[in-house]
């Protein structure tokens, strides 16, 4: 399993969006992207954290797209 860690979480009024950097590292790199999830200001946190989770987890499982390597 990777170690995976959330930057700061932030509420996109405009979108409706909570977006965060989460960080994966594995292998000894690590591979950040950029994570938003739909849903209302007052959606409970682990949701949040785990939305935005998934999110890389499933970004991380595909050839390509949008990434960083650090």
């Amino acid at each position: 399993m990777p170690d995976i860690s959330l930057g700061n979480i932030r509420y996109n009024l405009a979108a409706g969006t909570y977006e965060a950097r989460v960080d994966i590292a594995k292998q000894g790199r690590t591979f950040r992207y950029p994570c938003a999830v739909p849903g209302p200001l007052d959606m409970v946190d682990a949701d949040v954290r785990r939305g935005l989770t998934q999110q890389a987890l499933t970004m991380a499982g595909r050839e390509g797209g949008l990434f960083a390597i650090r």
